[in-house]
Order: structure tokens, then sequence, then C-alpha cells
């Protein structure tokens, strides 16, 4: 089970019966770390490209990306499971959220194949890890 220490860590004691390593940070999560590099990523297409002239566009799919890395720290700061559960939840939304824009990129030509492909598994990555770290979180109580 989860449980929140007076030091604001949560110790993993069990998984399929194997133990898990101490998360002290958001940071030393998984899912967090990936959509990281999903922020990043999104960041970097377009950069100095007349392709991404649409600044709504742009903008949108950046606080998309942004929301996901976000709500993974704000969760895991809160005080129960339940609650991070949630926040871990519209994390795994705002993941489709790019997904669904990287359609649209590919669709204008802001984007090539080669880089909707190399994205979309970025995002379908990070939502699988988010997905686990929910159910583990159902069943871990």
């Amino acid at each position: 089970m989860l449980r929140k220490s007076r030091k604001n860590s949560r110790k993993v004691e069990r998984s399929k019966g194997r133990k898990m390593p101490k998360i002290k940070r958001f940071e030393d999560i998984k899912a967090w770390q990936l959509s990281r590099d999903l922020v990043r990523e999104v960041y970097s297409i377009g950069d100095g490209d007349q392709a991404f002239r649409d600044f709504g566009f742009k903008d949108q799919i950046r606080r998309s990306a942004v929301s996901t890395m976000s709500n993974i720290a704000e969760g895991f700061e809160r005080f129960s499971d339940k609650e991070f559960a949630q926040f871990l939840n519209i994390a795994r939304g705002s993941a489709g959220e790019v997904r669904s824009h990287l359609y649209v990129a590919l669709d204008k030509k802001y984007i090539t194949q080669q880089e909707f492909d190399r994205l979309k598994d970025l995002c379908e990555t990070t939502s699988k890890h988010i997905w686990k770290f929910i159910e583990y979180l159902k069943t871990s109580k």
C-alpha cells in the first residue's frame, strides 16, 4: 500500500510479491519522467518552422503536454492515494489530448509522419505507465 510519510514520501511496499522502491519525489515516478520527455519533444516540434504559425494550436498542444506532467506532480503532493489516482486520470486524459492534437498536426502537415509516429508512441507509452500506476493504487488497498 502506498502511504505518505511525514517526510512527504510515498512508500510502495509490495507489487505482485516484489518489493518496490520508496518514491520520495514525483521526479522519481517513471510516468512523470516520460511526460517530461513528451513536453520536451512537443516544444521542439515546429521550432523555427513556418508551419507552426498557428499559434493557438501550438499553444494548445503545449498546454496539454505540460498538463500531463503537472497533474502527476500535483497528484503526488496530495494527501491520499484516491486524490493521487484522480490526478493521474486527468494526466492520462491530457496525454490523450496531446495524441489527438498530433493527428491535427499531421493532417495540417505541421509535422512529418516520422515525427508523428515518434510522438504518438511516446504519448501511448506515457499513458500506459500512468494507467499502470492508477491500477496499482486501486489494488494496493
